[in-house]
């Protein structure tokens, strides 16, 4: 859940998670590139191999050894706060090491480059027929805890799959950087000195990320993506700590992510439900707007209309479709550009297209994982898909 992909009206995806469990997101997380051939769902790792034992010097530590000043106060602050063993608290952070990598990924785009934003690349990065098939694999052996996430949580199998998929290609690729060295650069060294409220978020995580790897509850070389995002959700620690939730829908344990999908379904699963997923109600409204809806365009990461609202300005219902409990629902209509062209495509999400973008606070992501979850779930066929809720 760790990516900035969209720019909101209110001022701002864009950050992660945060999101996903997330929280904010840093800037634009590359897209991974596929692997030429391979249809099993095994262990199949993209993007940079496991990094070796590290060479680079430490992040936290003066050439004497001692912790530096800053890192010291930090760690002083944080045992005590939360009643954590200081001499682990020390300990941990003196083992931390700069990574050149993590701080050059964090760096925003150059300066004067455009980047157009396009929906429509955008979706055939994610919405594509071998992350589709993956996604059919993924639901077929673990449909058990899709389908008791469904039930508990209210959130759709499909929807739960789709974001897995898009986050991590269902844990093939979920990072290969010592969580406590991404953090602690990004804590420490954060190479935007203009940026101090970034530093600060990432303190906060790396503090998270400490106190879950003391009380046992996260091993403390657990490895994640270059900002810290952890499994097959991206979780951040701090999400960890909120939403995340074993099996069995239990909280407080040692909770993994990276090996045990079902765990990673239900934290999905939990997340969405504690961010406003509406049971029952589908991610876009069957409505069809008005000729240029683009004056009812809103923005931010909340839904703000009624449907009469809707209807006086024009929308109608789709062909073929009914009133249903979305209707009783807030709505907001997503804008998807293709900036080069000028044009845009547009959707009615109800609170459930805004549940996601809690998750990442994009439109594109959270139209994106919609899709793919559509297409996986036409892939499995209606005996797995069940009632979508």
């Amino acid at each position: 859940m760790f990516m900035l992909r969209r720019l909101l009206r209110i001022g701002g995806l864009v950050v992660p998670f945060m999101l996903a469990g997330c929280a904010s997101s840093p800037p634009r997380t590359p897209v991974p590139t596929l692997p030429p051939t391979s249809s099993s769902s095994g262990a199949i790792h993209i993007g940079p191999s496991e990094p070796g034992p590290s060479d680079e010097p430490s992040s936290t530590t003066l050439p004497d050894g001692r912790l530096r000043p800053d890192v010291d106060n930090f760690a002083r602050d944080l045992a005590a706060r939360r009643d954590l063993p200081l001499d682990q608290v020390l300990a941990s952070l003196s083992g931390a090491r700069y990574s050149a990598t993590v701080a050059r990924l964090i760096m925003p785009s150059v300066p004067g480059h455009k980047v157009w934003r396009s929906w429509l690349t955008y979706r055939s990065r994610f919405v594509e027929p071998r992350r589709i098939r993956w996604g059919a694999e993924f639901w077929r052996e673990n449909a058990a805890a899709l389908n008791q996430a469904q039930q508990r949580y209210g959130v759709p199998a499909k929807i739960i799959a789709g974001i897995i998929g898009v986050e991590t290609l269902y844990g093939r690729n979920m990072g290969s950087f010592r969580v406590i060295d991404a953090l602690s650069t990004l804590a420490f060294d954060y190479p935007v000195p203009d940026k101090p409220d970034r530093a600060a978020m990432f303190r906060g995580q790396l503090g998270d990320f400490l106190t879950l790897a003391l009380q046992g509850r996260l091993d403390i070389d657990t490895r994640g993506s270059y900002a810290g995002a952890i499994g097959m959700p991206q979780f951040m620690p701090r999400s960890i700590m909120q939403y995340a939730v074993d099996s069995s829908g239990n909280t407080g344990g040692h909770i993994d992510l990276a090996n045990d999908p079902a765990a990673a379904i239900m934290s999905v699963g939990n997340y969405l439900a504690q961010h406003g997923w509406v049971r029952g109600v589908p991610v876009f409204a069957p409505v069809r707007l008005p000729a240029d809806p683009s004056a009812l365009v809103v923005g931010g990461l909340a839904p703000t209309m009624s449907w009469d609202q809707l209807q006086a300005d024009g929308a109608r219902l789709a062909p073929g479709a009914q009133a249903g409990r979305w209707g009783q629902q807030r709505l907001g209509i997503v804008d998807l550009d293709e900036e080069a062209r000028g044009t845009a495509q547009y959707r009615t999400g109800t609170p459930n297209f805004f549940a996601i973008t809690q998750y990442n606070h994009s439109y594109f992501y959270a139209t994106a994982v919609s899709d793919l979850a559509d297409a996986v779930a036409q892939q499995v066929g209606p005996i797995l898909a069940g009632s979508g809720l």
